[in-house]
C-alpha cells in the first residue's frame, strides 16, 4: 500500500531524514521505533506533505503522492493521529469528529459516528463536552476517532502511548488491533515504547539519526540483541 524510496527531508540546512526506504503492505500493522529525535515524527509529517521531501518518493497504492498538497494526500486515504493528540480543545467531541469527516460524503457520517462511539464508548458519553476537558487517554481516543472519521485506507499513529497510563495504553492498542482486523485497515505507527510497539506490529523498522538501520518482524526485532540493548532494557511492557 505504502512505499517510501530513498526519502530525505531537511529543515533548512539540517537533514532530518536520510535515504529512508520502507514499505507497508495492505492490511499490515507496521511500526517504526527509535529514540527521541531520531526523525520519527518528521517521517510522519513528510508523508502528509509538511515538510516536503527533499529527495526520494512516496507512493500510495502505486500513485506517487510525494508532491501532492496535504489536502489531496488526505483525500487519497491517509489519516494521521498526531503526536500530542492535537485535538481542538475548545470544540466539543462531536465538533472534533465532524472536522475529521469534513471531506467525506455526508451520507456516511451517522454510521461512521456510531462506529467510532462503539469503539470508544467514553466519547459517546461526553459528546457535547469540550475536548480540552478530557483526560489524556480520552483525548487520544478522540484523536484516533477523528482520524478514522476521514475513512482512511492507511492510518498513521504518532506516539499513541505518549503520557498515558499502562492500562489506558493497553486498551487503546487492543482497540487498534480490533480495528485493523475487522476493518482491514492498514496501520503505520511510530513509538518510543518499543516493547509494546513490536509486540503489536507484524513488522518493524528501527530509525537512528534519520536512517533506517534494522528491519524485521516484530518478534525478530524483539529478540535482536542490538534492539534489546538500545530500546528494551529497563522498559516495562504494557
Amino acid at each position: 500500500m505504502l512505499t517510501i524510496t530513498n526519502l530525505s527531508t531537511h529543515y533548512g540546512a539540517i537533514q532530518a531524514l536520510e535515504n529512508v526506504s520502507l514499505n507497508v503492505g495492505k492490511g499490515e500493522i507496521v511500526t517504526l521505533i527509535g529514540a527521541n529525535g531520531a526523525g520519527k515524527t518528521t517521517l510522519m509529517m513528510t508523508l502528509c506533505g509538511t515538510p516536503r521531501a527533499s529527495t526520494g518518493a512516496i507512493t500510495l497504492e502505486g500513485e506517487d503522492i510525494t508532491a501532492l498538497p496535504t489536502e489531496e494526500i488526505i483525500r487519497r486515504g491517509i489519516a494521521l493521529a498526531p503526536e500530542g493528540r492535537r485535538i481542538f480543545p475548545r470544540l466539543s467531541i462531536l465538533e472534533n469528529l465532524q472536522i475529521g469527516a469534513s471531506h467525506c460524503d455526508k451520507k456516511y457520517f451517522a454510521s461512521d459516528l456510531e462506529k467510532i462511539t462503539t469503539l470508544f464508548p467514553r466519547l459517546k458519553e461526553r459528546m457535547t463536552q469540550q475536548g480540552g476537558t478530557l483526560s489524556g487517554g480520552e483525548q487520544q481516543m478522540l484523536a484516533i476517532g477523528r482520524a478514522l472519521m476521514s475513512r482512511p485506507k492507511l492510518l498513521l499513529l504518532d506516539e499513541p502511548s505518549l503520557g498515558l497510563a499502562p492500562l489506558v495504553v493497553k486498551s487503546i492498542f487492543t482497540t487498534l488491533r480490533d480495528i485493523s482486523a475487522t476493518e482491514k485497515l492498514t496501520l503505520f505507527l511510530v513509538e518510543q515504547n518499543a516493547h509494546i510497539a513490536l509486540r503489536f506490529a507484524n513488522r518493524g523498522y528501527v530509525l537512528v539519526n534519520g536512517r533506517i538501520t534494522l528491519s524485521g518482524t516484530g518478534t525478530e526485532l524483539l529478540n535482536n540483541p542490538e534492539v534489546r540493548s538500545a530500546y528494551l532494557e529497563g522498559e516495562t511492557a504494557a
